[in-house]
């Protein structure tokens, strides 16, 4: 249904927004401890990010 698809890709948005807000708080340091790099932040939020 219409309804349960919107509710999910929101579920699935705001997710992204979240794991890309907790990551931009990190700094460089940080995020090259856990391997990325500052500006691949939103590609490892949508989960297209590989090394």
């Amino acid at each position: 249904m219409i309804v349960n698809r919107i509710n999910s890709d929101f579920r699935r948005w705001r997710a992204y927004r979240k794991t890309v807000t907790e990551l931009s708080k990190l700094s460089a340091r940080q995020l090259e401890d856990i391997g990325i790099a500052p500006y691949e932040i939103e590609d490892a939020a949508r989960g297209r990010f590989r090394r």
